[in-house]
């Protein structure tokens, strides 16, 4: 059975995402996924797979918070840094504690088979076909309240940016067809001066996945970028796959690439691990082989290492779908590090070192589930915090800031990119709700 949301208020499908649906003709099917417990940590259990005509979709319809926010649990709180936003999808802290809120969407994807129809009104129904700003917000505290008392533009006209990285008194900016440079001075609260190309990225015509984060390495000599894939699972031809489904590490003298790793479908979130310095990411695996494959993933990432895209998926489990076959590939395939169950769409990454925070979350991760669009019933549209030990994940996925799904299933807003501020709280980018979050530790309560 295929399960695609109908408009609330006619009871009916749009006339031509109708006519597709009937006119495809779809075998009936089994849909409803497992608990995604089981697919939490480091050994998920992965069912068989299946094949579909057409997926299953299903997607929260968008309502807005109104007067609620999000919940966290005893000993935080959260409040609304700022709203007011156009699609916040990235954030950045810069060395005086601005905020950079990167307000972004995809550019326009053309059309190759009937689902991308479908897909397109599915996502445009959840706001994912939001007013694209293109431009670069920042926000300043000025009085230490945790609100912002300053915003301006900071970047504008940009062609649908996602990472940013500061190097001495450089800004980098990924759009999703280039590297940007930028001359940057500390407390600067608008930049007017053109940019310089650093060096092309993998952009349209199809740009599938059109997000590029960034990551400078510690020494500032190196940028690695995450670059994703332009397909589901290599339909549009290997070709158009060069280059992506990859991190790209890029010589920032020169504006040099190699590709660093590979097999990766969409490598967002990029981090250094603290304790070990390893290079860390999460990903967004493929769809349509079932509600509870492939589960999306965080992972270390090995300088070579290539994990299976298109060929396999969590490891060396193959995916026959791509043809022809790669078995030399699929021989060296690297299983994650740590599985987030199925279609959780995690698109932000936030290592915590903080302070600001209760004392068990130093040293783990925090991820942003964007949320699932095609599992029955929906996962992810959350913050979970994953505990580290040792420079690894040491424990099953904790639920930190939830209420982004109202009781009826409705999306009052979807999590994407974090970040945490100069004084430890974690920051986070509700691109539905339009809004940045703050979580912070609870005030101390007053002596008795």
């Amino acid at each position: 059975m295929m399960h695609i949301l109908w408009n609330a208020r006619s009871g009916k499908l749009p006339h031509l995402a109708a006519f597709l649906v009937a006119g495809l003709g779809l075998a009936g099917c089994d849909d409803h996924a497992g608990d995604p417990k089981i697919q939490i940590g480091a050994n998920p259990q992965l069912p068989a797979l299946q094949q579909y005509l057409m997926p299953p979709m299903r997607i929260a319809e968008v309502v807005g918070w109104g007067k609620e926010t999000p919940t966290v649990p005893e000993g935080l709180q959260v409040h609304a840094l700022a709203t007011g936003f156009q699609h916040p999808r990235s954030l950045y802290v810069l060395p005086n504690g601005d905020v950079l809120v990167v307000e972004s969407n995809g550019p326009k994807a053309p059309i190759h088979r009937p689902k991308d129809i479908i897909t397109g009104w599915v996502q445009s129904f959840a706001g994912a076909e939001a007013t694209d700003a293109n431009r670069i917000t920042l926000l300043r505290d000025t009085n230490g309240d945790g609100t912002s008392e300053m915003r301006t533009v900071f970047l504008d006209h940009l062609n649908s940016p996602f990472g940013v990285a500061l190097i001495g008194q450089n800004l980098y900016v990924a759009n999703t067809d280039a590297i940007v440079r930028y001359p940057y001075q500390d407390g600067q609260t608008s930049i007017t001066a053109a940019g310089t190309k650093l060096t092309d990225l993998p952009g349209g015509p199809i740009d599938h996945h059109w997000t590029k984060s960034l990551l400078a390495s510690p020494d500032g000599s190196k940028l690695y970028v995450g670059v994703g894939s332009n397909s589901n699972v290599g339909e549009n031809g290997i070709g158009a796959e060069y280059e992506r489904a990859a991190i790209w590490e890029v010589d920032v003298a020169s504006g040099a690439h190699r590709i660093f790793a590979s097999g990766v479908r969409n490598p967002t979130g990029l981090q250094w691990e603290p304790e070990t310095g390893k290079l860390w990411a999460i990903a967004n695996e493929r769809d349509e082989i079932g509600p509870d494959l492939v589960p999306d993933y965080l992972t270390s990432v090995k300088d070579g290492g290539f994990y299976g895209w298109p060929y396999s998926y969590y490891g060396q489990h193959l995916d026959p779908r791509i043809m022809p076959q790669r078995p030399d590939l699929v021989a060296t395939a690297i299983a994650p590090d740590y599985s987030l169950s199925s279609h959780v769409a995690p698109l932000g990454l936030a290592m915590y070192t903080g302070t600001g925070l209760p004392a068990n979350y130093r040293g783990g991760a925090f991820v942003g589930e964007h949320g699932s669009w095609n599992r029955t019933p929906l996962n992810g549209y959350k913050v979970v915090f994953v505990p580290f030990s040792g420079g690894k994940p040491s424990g099953p996925a904790q639920d930190v800031v939830t209420g982004f799904l109202d009781k009826n299933n409705h999306a009052r807003g979807r999590p994407v990119g974090l970040a945490v501020d100069k004084n430890g709280a974690l920051l986070i980018a509700d691109d539905v709700g339009n809004t940045v979050w703050r979580v912070s530790g609870s005030a101390p309560k007053p002596a008795s």
